[in-house]
């Protein structure tokens, strides 16, 4: 166990620049998630840590130790890869004990059976350790995958999309079993997605990167409740954040700077007024407006249902206010129809303000 440290790391591919300038550290013990869309730089992150691809510039530390100049072998962590690259001609305890048969370990067989018995304990694979990996269920890969990475014992644990390729169900089964293999292992995770539900529930700490720069770094909720920039605001979230531009005149919001939207609360009128700022950006959460049939908030705004999303637990609505859409959720027991008439209030303590030109959000702590 170690924890790891990434300084001033940057990488190009021809006319490509992967990552811009990449500056991270996670603790031991940490579960770290690096969420991003496509392209946004984690596999590389992931590979350079893992000594398979080298930085152009930048430092790469596994607890103290500069490990640039170590060959993959030596830096002692775990890829587990987004496809399974399992040995096919191998059984499920063949691939286990594979990585513990190396020049560089070679241990006595009666470790090896130690650890990968443990392992297949861990991942409830016991049954299966005689089985030929080209018999396993998806679900079942993925764990003899992870069980090949926990045999190792690493500092780190590297883990690159491993459950996009499951379905639905075994995604969010998946996820309750890396939580639990985490607290029972205390290993240090770092673990790349696209995927911001998995981000918010299995991390200690997500960070976001976009085009090979970190965003923002932080717990899960300073993520979803105090987004640094619009980027983030929007990729965290779903549905996604509402964005209206709006002017700010008397304690209110305008759109279209007519349509008074809502009023402000008092600690958001300090922020406007400590940076003079007129014109802002909006942000509010589908599911920070109130849907109601009857005025029941002194800034309800009267809204027509041009499309609704029925979801189970929820309806989102997409709302229409004179030109400006945006969209609510709404409990399913309101019976919301398209074409419908119905008002919406904005919790004002829960909305957020940002700066048009540089899309950071405004707040008084800046």
């Amino acid at each position: 166990m170690a924890d790891l440290k990434i300084s001033s790391v940057k990488k190009s591919f021809d006319d490509i620049c992967a990552l811009k300038q990449v500056d991270l550290e996670i603790k031991d013990q940490e579960f770290f998630v690096l969420l991003g869309p496509t392209g946004a730089g984690k596999t590389t992150t992931l590979r350079i840590i893992a000594g398979l691809e080298q930085p152009d510039e930048g430092d790469i530390f596994l607890g103290r130790e500069r490990v640039n100049d170590l060959i993959p072998a030596l830096r002692d962590v775990a890829f587990v890869f987004q496809y399974y690259n399992l040995y096919p001609n191998f059984t499920v305890r063949q691939n286990l004990e594979f990585p513990l048969k190396s020049k560089l370990r070679n241990l006595p067989q009666d470790e090896i059976n130690k650890r990968v018995e443990n392992a297949a304990r861990i991942l409830h694979i016991e049954k299966l350790l005689d089985r030929g990996t080209t018999n396993l269920s998806g679900g079942e890969m993925q764990r003899v995958a992870i069980g090949r990475a926990i045999v190792r014992t690493p500092k780190v644990f590297l883990m690159d999309e491993p459950l996009s390729n499951l379905d639905a169900k075994l995604r969010e089964e998946m996820r309750v079993e890396l939580s639990h293999l985490h607290q029972d292992l205390g290993f240090t995770f770092l673990y790349v997605t696209h995927d911001q539900v998995e981000a918010l529930t299995l991390g200690d700490r997500i960070g976001v990167l976009h085009e090979g720069e970190i965003l923002q770094i932080g717990t899960p909720d300073e993520i979803y409740y105090t987004p640094g920039n619009m980027y983030v605001a929007k990729f965290v979230g779903s549905p996604a954040m509402n964005f209206l531009d709006v002017v700010f005149k008397d304690g209110a919001l305008y759109v279209a700077g007519k349509d008074k939207l809502c009023k402000l609360s008092a600690k958001n009128i300090k922020i406007l007024e400590k940076y003079g700022q007129e014109k802002v950006v909006l942000g509010v959460r589908p599911e920070n407006i109130q849907i109601t049939r009857q005025v029941k908030e002194e800034y309800s705004i009267e809204t027509i249902i041009y499309f609704k999303q029925s979801m189970g637990a929820e309806d989102i609505l997409n709302l229409k206010f004179n030109d400006t859409v945006f969209r609510a959720v709404a409990p399913p027991n309101l019976k919301a129809k398209a074409g419908e008439k119905v008002f919406a209030a904005i919790k004002v303590d829960l909305v957020h303000l940002f700066d048009p030109d540089t899309e950071l959000r405004l707040s008084l702590e800046n």
